[in-house]
């Protein structure tokens, strides 16, 4: 994955996350820690896959 593309893409996520916050509407993402961390491991678990 480009470095740069994952910049690009927090700097959105912060920017609309913001925008949400301020127009007090709620987060598209999943509200509990764990929704997130299950995010995350499906694509730790892509980017290892690939390797084999």
């Amino acid at each position: 994955m480009d470095i740069l593309l994952a910049i690009k893409a927090t700097i959105a996520g912060a920017i609309l996350g913001a925008i949400f916050q301020k127009l007090k509407l709620p987060l598209p993402a999943p509200p509990v820690f764990p929704g997130v961390v299950g995010v995350l491991g499906v694509l730790v678990g892509s980017k290892i896959a690939q390797f084999f």
